[in-house]
């Protein structure tokens, strides 16, 4: 896509002048895959219009880890709705620079639905992009975290830390790490009051011996 025609998607966002325009903006804006929306996509995070930040989010996932600088680099000065709409799109991009953000919002955010997404979103960090020390040691705070919050007291946000420990297990080649996954889950299913998250647990600990075979 020419200069041209990034720089008059992005006009038709600041322009647009009702909620049905600005989200049919950020959408055609979103589907450029350009680097130079992403400025403007992370602006339409804070804007009062859900269905435009759906659509940022989504751009900004799918223009992948070009777009994590640029959110890193900002997201302390959001506020509130912005920095949780950035958190999915770090969740759904699953660099490993976002980690200690995602570990962050998991346990602390005050919106499920934040801590849901961070939650799964430390299942699928892209630990290639670490070298072996960093990665060892990102894998067991990302576990670490998970582990924490499977005592959170909302069921989705347990859930999503079943999701998120079942493919670290799975992805791992530290045996030791991928056990202690394994019984932390076993324990949970003794204790775990909601029958969704314990259908989920039983499922996770299949996965996890037929496909990890690491235990």
């Amino acid at each position: 896509m020419e200069d041209q025609d990034i720089q008059s998607l992005i006009e038709r966002v600041h322009k647009a002048d009702s909620a049905v325009k600005l989200l049919t903006a950020v959408r055609s804006l979103a589907s450029s895959g350009h680097q130079k929306a992403i400025p403007i996509l992370i602006e339409a995070l804070g804007y009062n219009n859900p269905g435009a930040a759906v659509a940022a989010v989504e751009g900004l996932i799918n223009l992948g880890d070009m777009s994590v600088p640029y959110l890193l680099e900002q997201i302390d000065g959001y506020n509130y709705g912005a920095r949780a709409w950035a958190t999915r799109a770090l969740a759904g991009i699953g660099h490993p620079s976002a980690l200690d953000h995602l570990q962050e919002a998991a346990l602390t955010d005050f919106s499920m639905s934040v801590r849901r997404s961070a939650a799964k979103g430390l299942g699928y960090i892209g630990w290639s992009k670490l070298s072996g020390l960093k990665v060892a040691e990102g894998q067991k705070k990302a576990i670490e975290t998970l582990f924490k919050v499977l005592d959170d007291p909302e069921w989705v946000v347990r859930y999503a830390a079943v999701v998120g420990l079942q493919n670290l297990a799975v992805s791992l080649d530290e045996k030791s790490l991928v056990k202690s996954i394994f019984e932390r889950l076993e324990q949970q299913l003794e204790t775990e009051s909601e029958l969704g998250v314990c259908a989920r647990i039983q499922l996770a600990l299949q996965e996890i011996e037929v496909l990890g075979g690491k235990i």
